[in-house]
């Protein structure tokens, strides 16, 4: 096909749940790790309810070429989860994928959202070269974050879990807000929220603040990642006790392979706790957005018997390059 084919773009309807489970099949076969896109009733009831958003590019005929879609913890979020990007054989060389993107942006920056995060591959280039074309910027690197049984052409022929770069978008000023890093990562946090643009400034802690006793979690269990999500929703005295506990827990009991943990940003306990806790295995990942704390957080991540290596890990920028040295210096010493 010659480049720029003539394409239509369009937001998928509530009944249309079909044409994201077909565009999945093709591309991944029964391996993709999000399970809810295989049940075309529930892509329909996302649509319908507000909580997804999905764009396709189609020929003047209506064959597909491209989907990506938008998630939202809730119908009116400012800050949306782009996922399921889908370009089809037929549509390879075109660019789709950043036509796409940019008129679901273009739709999202209308409506006021603030930004958009994501997750690419880190198995190759290409996905994070499109989406720093398209103004994002890396937040952090998930280690491990892609299953073993994902499989697509995007693996390049490696083998085991595969690890993910974060990306954010901003498309409109989000709020002013303090930010609380603990010492030990407060640089890196500085240089992305500037990066990125995030309207949040740095601060230490009040004088004499004080931690409750004990720490609130929320925990998470992703089987179709084989992973947990952490996220303290107030940190407390004996985080670094709280959070050894449950590792220990969904590592030797739930028999996991990665627990990430989300410390909010906004909250000056995090300064205060956080820096603490190497001794439990836990390292840096990067800044991103929670919805379950209502703002950004500080993502650690720990790894069980999960090998990384940097040679494995592709990067698209000279700031990805150097964020993900900072990551991979952070890992436990084993």
């Amino acid at each position: 096909m010659m480049s720029g084919m003539d394409v239509t773009f369009r937001f998928l309807g509530p009944d249309e749940g079909t044409v994201l489970t077909g565009a999945i099949e093709a591309a991944y076969g029964q391996t993709y790790d999000v399970r809810w896109v295989y049940d075309p009733d529930e892509v329909s009831g996302r649509i319908g309810a507000g909580t997804y958003v999905a764009c396709v590019a189609e020929t003047p005929a209506g064959e597909l070429l491209c989907h990506i879609g938008i998630s939202l913890a809730a119908a009116g979020d400012a800050v949306a989860h782009s996922g399921q990007a889908v370009t089809l054989p037929a549509a390879r060389g075109q660019h789709l994928f950043t036509r796409t993107k940019r008129h679901l942006m273009d739709w999202a920056r209308e409506r006021g959202l603030a930004g958009m995060y994501s997750e690419a591959t880190a198995a190759h280039p290409y996905s994070q070269r499109a989406n720093i074309e398209l103004g994002a910027h890396e937040t952090g690197f998930l280690l491990g974050w892609i299953p073993a049984t994902v499989t697509n052409d995007a693996a390049g022929g490696r083998r085991g879990r595969q690890s993910a770069a974060l990306f954010y978008t901003k498309l409109n000023d989000g709020h002013e807000r303090e930010v609380f890093a603990p010492n030990r990562h407060r640089e890196i946090v500085a240089q992305t929220i500037e990066l990125c643009e995030l309207r949040g400034t740095l601060a230490d802690p009040p004088r004499g603040a004080r931690l409750p006793e004990h720490t609130r979690l929320h925990v998470e269990i992703d089987r179709d990642h084989n992973l947990a999500l952490l996220t303290v929703l107030e940190p407390g005295a004996d985080l670094e006790r709280a959070v050894g506990a449950e590792r220990r827990h969904l590592f030797h009991r739930a028999n996991l392979d990665a627990v990430y943990l989300d410390l909010p940003l906004e909250n000056p306990a995090t300064a205060l706790v956080a820096g603490h806790l190497e001794g439990l295995g836990v390292s840096y990942a990067g800044v991103f957005p929670n919805s379950r704390s209502n703002g950004d957080v500080l993502r650690m991540q720990s790894l069980h018997r999960v090998r990384v290596k940097a040679d494995d890990i592709a990067v698209a920028s000279d700031h990805g390059r150097e964020l993900l040295e900072y990551v991979l210096a952070d890992l436990p010493q084993v």
